[in-house]
């Protein structure tokens, strides 16, 4: 069992095939597959907030992305769980621009569709998916 162990002093050992780790743990980034993408499931209208980052946000109404709240590089993904289109509403102060476009502002997302939102900065982001 201690064949190919490494202990480090903050409780850490690094086995042959696995890490055994006591105590609190923390990581700045993350590498490699995701094996989920955790849903915020949501009815009426619904303002995103920084929690939502790495979510999917479930709805069957408008989502409001508002401005300074996101940071360069954050995504959420919007799923419209209804058989009618929702807005997408960009809050005042900000900019979404579909991708491939360059004007911004609100966008209608298809029935069931699926859209991902990508900031760019704080008060601008892209969005692309099943636009109407």
């Amino acid at each position: 069992d201690s064949v190919g162990v490494v202990t480090a002093r903050q409780g850490i050992k690094v086995l042959a095939g696995g890490i055994n780790a006591v105590g609190v743990i923390t990581a700045s980034s993350y590498e490699g597959r995701h094996s989920q993408v955790p849903k915020n499931a949501q009815t009426g209208a619904y303002t995103l907030v920084k929690s939502d980052s790495g979510k999917c946000v479930s709805t069957n109404s408008g989502v409001t992305v508002p401005n300074a709240v996101f940071a360069a590089g954050d995504c959420v993904t919007i799923f419209n769980d209804s058989s009618s289109a929702i807005t997408i509403t960009q809050g005042s102060g900000f900019q979404l621009r579909e991708a491939g476009e360059t004007t911004t502002g609100n966008v209608s997302l298809k029935n069931f569709g699926l859209a991902t939102i990508w900031w760019n900065t704080g008060g601008t982001a892209v969005i692309s998916g099943n636009l109407a």
